[in-house]
């Protein structure tokens, strides 16, 4: 049900899309229109996270016809997919560097919905650009603060404090710049499940910012998990994202690569960490959609003198060029 929500998603935002499914559901047709864009609404399916839907918007959102907006409703924050908290932190510093930005680059929470029942609301506005911009963006920097966001929603909002408390009690061991917002969502705005989570970002000298987030079990699934524990469990992701670097965190490096793709014909470089499982099939799906390849060089750990071995890749843009944005 998730991936027909999300057919029918690709289809509000392009105009002439033919899809056909069979009857069972196994064989898919898909023609693409064009992107076209401007303000639309969406229902997602509860059973995955908004994420799963935002990250695919991510990707087409810049080359539009309008400037996209769209309020997406379901679940903004589960176990699963990257939550909306991590890509509002993350994947959109990601698109300025490609010169993506404006005022109307934005995610905004409205509504809080946690699995299984959802209930959640945001809006996502994207500008639309005619080319991007080639980015040289290889050494990440030292830390220098940490932020982050602790949410309980239908829950109490000590529990929110307690996870707090327990994250800076290892994250001050590493550095005294922290600060961890407590984000307590009352009545409507708090959807229709009860949860509580956390979502941590750690910010560099030279604007890299690397994130780690975690949820509680969805109701009835599971052990109940304690908020000091979820909190330490996420200091600690957070610690190991920092730990495997680069210039862009694990659940970014795809779009980095992708924009990178897609940029004009000159050289583009990007400090990666170990590449994720889900990064190497994209890679794969670059080089059968745009014949791209990549060149990999991977950097040992005594010429970084930090963290985990990395990856510098570096690739010549395809020069796609956004033909659809209208004139003014």
């Amino acid at each position: 049900d998730f991936e027909a929500s999300f057919i029918r998603l690709i289809d509000k935002v392009t105009n002439g899309s033919r899809i056909e499914i069979n009857q069972t559901g196994t064989t898919l047709y898909y023609q693409p229109g064009l992107l076209y864009g401007g303000s639309l609404e969406h229902d997602c399916s509860p059973s995955r996270g908004i994420g799963y839907y935002l990250e695919s918007l991510l990707c087409l959102a810049p080359f539009m016809k309008h400037p996209l907006k769209i309020v997406l409703r379901g679940v903004t924050n589960d176990q699963v997919d990257p939550s909306v908290d991590v890509l509002k932190a993350t994947a959109l510093p990601l698109l300025k560097k490609f010169g993506i930005d404006g005022e109307s680059l934005e995610i905004k929470i409205n509504r809080r919905g946690m699995p299984p029942k959802g209930g959640g609301e945001i809006l996502f506005a994207c500008p639309v650009r005619k080319v991007l911009q080639p980015v040289q963006f290889t050494d990440p920097g030292k830390i220098k603060r940490i932020r982050g966001t602790a949410y309980s929603v239908r829950v109490s909002p000590q529990m929110a404090n307690r996870m707090v408390e327990s994250a800076r009690g290892i994250l001050n061991k590493f550095l005294p710049d922290i600060y961890i917002y407590t984000d307590h969502m009352k009545g409507v705005s708090s959807g229709k499940s009860p949860g509580f989570g956390m979502c941590l970002t750690a910010e560099t000298i030279n604007g890299t910012i690397l994130s780690a987030e975690l949820a509680s079990n969805p109701q009835g699934q599971g052990a109940a998990v304690l908020p000091e524990e979820l909190g330490q469990n996420c200091a600690k992701l957070l610690l190991e994202e920092i730990y495997r670097g680069g210039c862009v965190d694990s659940t970014n490096q795809s779009l980095a690569l992708l924009l990178m793709t897609l940029g004009q014909r000159d050289v583009s470089k990007v400090l990666l960490g170990p590449l994720s499982p889900y990064t190497i099939e994209f890679l794969r799906h670059l080089r059968s959609f745009f014949q791209i390849m990549f060149k990999i060089e991977t950097k040992t750990t005594e010429e970084e003198h930090t963290g985990g071995e990395k990856v510098l890749m570096t690739c010549v843009g395809i020069g796609f060029c956004n033909l659809s944005k209208t004139m003014r």
